[in-house]
């Protein structure tokens, strides 16, 4: 595979898959998060600098039934112009003759943005006949949506089979890529893994991989709860996969036999309703009454926490530990991001997951204080899961 680094990009015209999937405003459809594009930035003004043009591809949001004005990627532009700190050219469609006319006449120095890719079926489908269609847009191709890696759709992954010698991964898939390989072969020892989020199913085949890799685990938000029930604990009104149950005994029965430390929360902050208005009381998480829900750990859970976390080399967080956008059941979450922050001043690496970690990291302001934040949760999740992404694969190949 060739790298950035190495081609030459004067003259050429490059189409650089990105994920600018930014979350808007609903009313103003302003940007609110442009981490996403910043991440993005390195690889296009490369390109740029290097006498290139830019033709930037993206999905945006789950349309339906083709165009919907609220997921044009044209309530984005002028950020994206912003940003980038010129004009940014703006095409209508993605394959129309419109857009094939613009990337024709594109001068070196100029981008241009396609309209939604996900306007078309054939996107998500995996079309070969639609990643045709968008590879005659450029000379080459530039995969830097690590975000939309694990899915083999028509632009992450079947457009790169029509640029058998000009296909490359930008500077922000190479970062998240290398990021994740020092916590999945090179970290340092202790190595704690924080998981946490809703349903044990989501995070099933991440901790069953992280049982050969990390010394602790610490388990939280709802997924902890069928943990504690798995245990013989009393948890309430609690969310609980009551059919993954088994699957959580033998995960701290594997946990036990490799030397693992499972750290479940030893008290929790409960509410008799998922409402930020609710009652709000403080119990162990194994002795929950009926009526009652665990919506985030206890003081005593963030201390142990904090302990561990203390104490270690390399972290990895993906999930809260609680609802932290509800105000009553932030602070466990709040707390972990604290934790990781001290530990990554005094040495230790320290990856965020992507997601809701990512934004608990944003929302409590330690952005600047962990080692590095992913742009990918669910790419990343599956490539800690031991999967293949697509959207890197179809640069090799």
């Amino acid at each position: 595979m060739i790298t950035i680094t190495d081609y030459d990009f004067k003259g050429k015209k490059a189409i650089i898959r990105v994920d600018f999937n930014v979350p808007l405003d609903k009313l103003t459809l302003n940007v609110l998060d442009d981490k996403r594009i910043r991440a993005a930035l390195p690889t296009i003004k490369y390109i740029l600098g290097n006498g290139g043009a830019v033709i930037l591809m993206s999905h945006f949001g789950r349309p339906k039934n083709g165009y919907e004005q609220q997921y044009s990627l044209k309530n984005i532009l002028a950020c994206i112009s912003e940003l980038v700190g010129l004009p940014v050219q703006f095409a209508s469609d993605c394959i129309s003759d419109e857009a094939i006319s613009q990337s024709k006449s594109l001068q070196p120095g100029e981008v241009l943005l396609l309209e939604n890719v996900r306007f078309y079926k054939e996107e998500t489908a995996g079309s070969i006949e639609f990643a045709q269609k968008l590879s005659s847009l450029g000379d080459c191709f530039v995969n830097d949506a690590f975000g939309a890696a694990h899915r083999a759709h028509a632009s992450t992954t079947q457009i790169a089979s029509f640029f058998p010698t000009d296909k490359m991964m930008g500077f922000l898939m190479k970062a998240e890529i290398e990021n994740a390989q020092k916590v999945l072969t090179d970290g340092k020892k202790p190595f704690t893994a924080i998981i946490g989020g809703a349903k044990v199913s989501d995070k099933i085949l991440i901790v069953e991989n992280l049982l050969s890799i990390a010394d602790h685990i610490i388990i939280g938000g709802g997924m902890a709860y069928t943990f504690i029930k798995a245990l013989g604990g009393n948890i309430g009104n609690s969310i609980c996969e009551v059919e993954r149950i088994p699957i959580c005994l033998a995960i701290i029965e594997k946990a036990t036999l490799n030397g693992v430390q499972i750290h479940l929360p030893i008290d929790s902050v409960i509410a008799d309703e998922f409402s930020p208005t609710a009652k709000v009381n403080m119990c162990l998480s194994n002795d929950i009454p009926d009526g009652w829900m665990g919506l985030d750990i206890g003081e005593k859970s963030s201390r142990e926490f904090e302990n561990v976390l203390s104490k270690s080399k390399t972290i990895l967080w993906n999930g809260p530990m609680g609802v932290f956008e509800m105000e009553s059941f932030c602070e466990g979450t709040k707390s972990m991001a604290s934790a990781v922050a001290s530990a990554t001043k005094n040495g230790s690496f320290s990856l965020i997951g992507g997601g809701d970690s990512a934004a608990a990291v944003l929302k409590f302001g330690f952005e600047d204080e962990v080692s590095y934040i992913s742009t990918g949760g669910g790419a990343l999740l599956e490539y800690f899961e031991g999967k293949e992404l697509p959207g890197i694969t179809a640069l090799a190949s």
